[in-house]
């Protein structure tokens, strides 16, 4: 008589604990009636690939990775999504039945369906798009512009080296512009996005001049402690449609979730009150 496995999930980092993922997750199994778990699982650099081999033996289908993480499951995936070689890090990975590793990026796919949740009427021709840093999130972000058919990204980063070698990765289509005359093109910006961690609940603020936004940008902040940020306050204050950043949180798990389980989950009030606790 076979048995059949619980699948597990989780996601992988260090530190972990305050990962909201385990109890978004957990809501749609239970949603979904599905006898699976998805845990935190705090693994040093060191364990990292000793453990990520180890899991499929253990029943693990999946997992989810974020820092410092993120780029080092490159040497240890069999295969890699064209999307996340091209932002340059990994935050899902299958453990397919083959025995093969897939590493994936889904957050620029969350990026973009939050958007077009919470601005349904944006149109990716309808002019520049101006995004705030050039880390790694901003990398994913900027893929997803281009991919959805943004023509023209303003780029602004506290150091301009690294805007510049964005510029270098992804084209023409980005222009950078010094962080000092960031606001000067805020009124180019019909859309205007924050990838950086200024605003954050703990983090110094975005001290940055508003009052060049146009009335009708979308505005969306990747922060999501707070919720509404100061940037999207100022936002919604004068009239743009502000777009706050818990929905991508929510989306980019979508893909992972129905590779691993087996049923696409919808994002729902419901999913977002589970991550809100």
């Amino acid at each position: 008589m076979s048995v059949s496995k619980v699948p597990l999930a989780g996601v992988i980092g260090c530190p972990i604990a305050h990962s909201k993922s385990p109890l978004l997750h957990g809501h749609w199994l239970k949603t979904y009636g599905i006898d699976g778990h998805y845990v935190h699982l705090h693994v040093e650099t060191s364990d990292l690939e000793d453990v990520i081999r180890m899991m499929p033996k253990m029943g693990f289908v999946g997992a989810n990775v974020t820092l410092p993480h993120k780029e080092a499951v490159f040497d240890i995936a069999d295969q890699i999504t064209d999307r996340a070689t091209l932002i340059g890090a990994a935050n899902t990975l299958t453990f397919r039945p083959d025995g093969k590793i897939l590493a994936d990026n889904t957050d620029g796919y969350g990026f973009i369906a939050n958007l077009k949740d919470g601005a349904p009427d944006w149109d990716p021709k309808a002019g520049p798009a101006v995004v705030l840093g050039a880390g790694g999130a901003s990398r994913a972000v900027i893929a997803s512009l281009l991919e959805a058919g943004v023509d023209d990204i303003i780029l602004t980063n506290r150091t301009r080296d690294r805007a510049e070698q964005m510029r270098g990765d992804f084209g023409q289509k980005i222009r950078v512009v010094d962080w000092i005359k960031a606001p000067n093109v805020l009124e180019e910006g019909k859309l205007v996005v924050n990838t950086t961690s200024l605003g954050m609940t703990g983090k110094s603020r975005l001290r940055m001049p508003l009052d060049g936004l146009r009335l009708d940008a979308v505005v969306t902040d990747l922060v999501y402690t707070p919720l509404k940020t100061e940037l999207l306050e100022y936002a919604e204050s004068i009239g743009c449609v502000a777009v706050d950043g818990l929905g991508m949180l929510l989306h980019q798990a979508v893909p992972g979730f129905e590779r691993w389980f087996g049923t696409r989950p919808e994002v729902t009030a419901e999913s977002r009150a589970a991550i809100l606790g």
